[in-house]
């Protein structure tokens, strides 16, 4: 019998055997330092951004998947200053009352959501939040995606100022089917530019926004109704809750 022979019989590795071996875990390294190449940038690509953001219009995670699946997307950029001063301040007052003060994490709100509900929630989410989510991250809500959403809205408050952080908001938020930022979801709903938007049109706008898959501001239910009414009227008293959206 054959050394070759020999050694298969009693089971011990032959060369091809440590070669194919060395093979797969070659493979193995390279596809690690792939994965944590690709993790790096993930991680990294959203602080070069930011500043980027300060001049560039952003487009949003679920606009691109919009694309991806060749579903297309309505948007229409509008600086901050083309949108009735109601529709700004309807979203700030029903999504974020303290938006003019924090620092791009509402800490006590936060901590009393968790309490609450024991795990992430929209709840606790501030405009910023939701801007940096919108651009960099994924809907679905996660400990995960909360845990990168926190650092990089304290960052981006830091770059962007509390206009220009409202701006990229309403230009990217989802309002509709396919349909993004408050000037195509005034075209889209009421045929006017979001510069003509009344309170009550702006209200009923800013109370579809926590799901605008299923609330219709031309058909809003009993509880839309109702939000609306409220969002109108702390717009009403919303005084220095909105000093920061000043040119």
């Amino acid at each position: 019998m054959s050394d070759l022979s020999e050694a298969m019989a009693e089971g011990e590795p032959v060369a091809g055997d440590e070669e194919a071996a060395a093979v797969r875990r070659a493979g193995r390294r390279i596809w690690l330092k792939r994965l944590s190449v690709a993790a790096a940038v993930v991680v990294v690509l959203p602080f070069v951004l930011v500043p980027l953001y300060l001049f560039v219009r952003p487009v949003s995670t679920l606009m691109v998947w919009d694309l991806l699946t060749f579903q297309g997307y309505s948007r229409t950029w509008v600086a901050l200053d083309d949108i009735a001063p109601g529709m700004k301040q309807a979203v700030v007052m029903s999504e974020d009352g303290q938006f003019c003060f924090h620092d791009g994490v509402d800490w006590a709100q936060l901590r009393a959501v968790l309490r609450r509900d024991g795990g992430p929630s929209r709840g606790a989410s501030t405009i910023t939040m939701q801007t940096v989510k919108n651009v960099f991250l994924w809907p679905s809500r996660s400990y995960v995606r909360k845990g990168l959403e926190i650092p990089l809205a304290l960052y981006a408050d830091l770059v962007w100022s509390k206009r220009r952080t409202l701006e990229i908001y309403l230009n990217i938020a989802e309002l509709g089917p396919n349909v993004y930022g408050v000037e195509a979801a005034a075209q889209y709903y009421f045929k006017k530019s979001a510069s003509k938007l009344n309170r009550h049109e702006a209200a009923l706008i800013a109370a579809a926004l926590p799901n605008p898959a299923i609330r219709n501001p031309l058909k809003p239910s009993r509880a839309q109704k109702t939000l609306s009414r409220i969002i109108e009227r702390r717009v009403s008293q919303s005084g220095s809750y909105v000093e920061c959206l000043a040119p």
